[in-house]
């Protein structure tokens, strides 16, 4: 069988990476409590100063460092997704892989080509996160919620076309706390020149989504 030559658009697809800059949450007590003639006083700054205060546990949602992207699904899912691809997956250069690390799988089986990206990305606080998470949703209008992973989730998937030929791209963004998870998964039949179908498209991305939530939550936790 003659090799193919694989789209412009499909090797050339990842973009640069942005580095955000990125700064633990400080844990601190507060002075400790003073003698004073109203015991009610001294007993109240006790309580506010408890390390079970609330300050304390929000801190505790947030992640420092981003996981090994390439560990983070299971080697059934990117055989199912990724069929033939090497299930070790390819790790892309990072300026900083402590906030951004991404891993890429691909393989061409066959006609039937198949493109996988995760990426997880630590920000500086929730409120950095979620305001990147947003404007990231905003700028890919059409898609949807998926529910039940991270503190939100979206998904779309788009149909493109170049020199007759067809390709679906789905893409899921979570996020968590102050991480972000990005996950593109494409595939293309190059002797048929058409996409596989938007359903299987969008479960595949949003299966390998969940899988990097699940493994982000299990090992990254401060």
């Amino acid at each position: 069988m003659r090799s193919l030559p694989l789209p412009l658009a499909l090797t050339a697809r990842l973009s640069p990476v942005v580095v955000l800059a990125a700064a633990g949450w400080a844990l601190s007590s507060g002075p400790a409590a003073t003698p004073a003639a109203d015991d009610r006083t001294a007993t109240q700054k006790t309580e506010d100063e408890s390390p079970t205060a609330p300050a304390t546990a929000a801190a505790s949602k947030t992640y420092a460092s981003a996981p090994s992207p390439c560990d983070s699904l299971g080697s059934k899912t990117i055989k199912d997704l990724v069929p033939g691809a090497k299930t070790a997956g390819k790790e892309i250069p990072s300026t900083d892989s402590k906030l951004r690390r991404t891993c890429s799988w691909n393989a061409l089986k066959g006609y039937d080509y198949r493109w996988l990206d995760v990426s997880f990305e630590i920000t500086q606080s929730d409120e950095a996160a979620e305001k990147s998470y947003k404007e990231r949703i905003a700028a890919r209008s059409g898609g949807g919620d998926v529910p039940g992973v991270g503190d939100a989730g979206y998904s779309v998937v788009n149909l493109t076309t170049e020199d007759k030929q067809q390709t679906r791209e789905g893409v899921v963004m979570i996020r968590a706390s102050n991480a972000l998870i990005s996950v593109t998964y494409s595939g293309s039949d190059f002797e048929s020149k058409k996409a596989p179908g938007t359903d299987e498209i969008n479960k595949g991305a949003i299966k390998a989504a969940k899988e990097a939530a699940a493994a982000l939550e299990d090992g990254q936790k401060g």
